[in-house]
């Protein structure tokens, strides 16, 4: 049999060589920002890792100590937003991932707090892009991973912040892959359900207390409810995800949504 032509097609292998590359992680001292910015350093990236906690991303950069790339600790509040657009400035893939969330019923949740919440996930995403879309588009290849939640695809109740915040991230990276098409860059949301991070821990412990059940009956009965798949998703998982989107075999894959979230979109 005549093996079939590849002259003129694409390059369809999966590839995970990212040397040269330069990545933006935000929130990577912990939980999905960490796993992802070690897998994008496994691969051969520079990566900024952006985060307030400045004792997060010291062991952040102990921990990658003998990878293929290099991990670049930024100490940066993302409420400075004019501080977040230049830290992306020159980045090649920017994964916006920081997040924060109180679980709290509207009447009686704080006005600052949903501010705060809506600054961090969704106004600081907006400086992110527009500082790094210059040097994206000027190359002609550019990455935007925002790291969104199955809360960007369903609402849950006592969650108005983080639920309003995801949501309009899921519009932000939309817009985004259509105004960056010509140019060659991508963005995609990738959405997770309940991944095993101090976030899910809290929430675990908020809801428990809410609810006066042990956290494990909260996590069978309450967080994982609507999930086929009863377990928590691994921070690894996601950070495998966002690495093949960067991969030549994702190059079609934007203004979408990627969700691991067990079947829980499903129903």
């Amino acid at each position: 049999m005549t093996a079939p032509t590849t002259s003129g097609s694409p390059d369809h292998s999966v590839r995970a060589d990212l040397a040269g590359r330069t990545a933006l992680v935000t929130g990577a001292a912990g939980g999905i920002g960490r796993a992802c910015a070690l897998r994008l350093a496994a691969a051969g990236a520079v990566v900024r890792a952006v985060d307030r906690d400045a004792e997060g991303l010291s062991a952040l950069v102990k921990q990658a100590d003998g990878l293929a790339g290099s991990i670049e600790p930024v100490e940066l509040d993302l409420t400075d937003l004019t501080a977040a657009e230049e830290a992306a400035r020159g980045a090649d893939i920017l994964v916006n991932n920081a997040g924060l969330q109180l679980v709290r019923p509207i009447e009686d949740f704080p006005p600052e707090v949903f501010h705060t919440v809506l600054t961090v996930m969704l106004e600081a995403p907006f400086r992110l892009i527009r500082g790094a879309l210059p040097h994206m588009y000027a190359q002609g290849w550019g990455r935007i991973v925002n790291i969104s939640s199955v809360h960007g695809l369903r609402a849950s109740p006592f969650k108005s912040a983080y639920v309003a915040a995801k949501h309009g991230l899921e519009g932000l990276s939309k817009t985004a892959a259509l105004e960056g098409a010509p140019h060659g860059v991508t963005s995609v949301c990738v959405n997770p359900g309940y991944v095993r991070t101090p976030l899910v821990e809290k929430q675990l412990a908020d809801q428990a207390a809410a609810h006066a059940l042990p956290e494990e009956r909260v996590l069978a009965e309450v967080l994982l409810k609507d999930t086929a798949i009863k377990r928590l998703v691994e921070p690894e998982e996601v950070a495998e995800t966002v690495l093949f989107l960067c991969t030549p075999a994702a190059s079609f894959i934007t203004g979408t949504s990627v969700s691991l979230d067990g079947g829980w979109t499903a129903h």
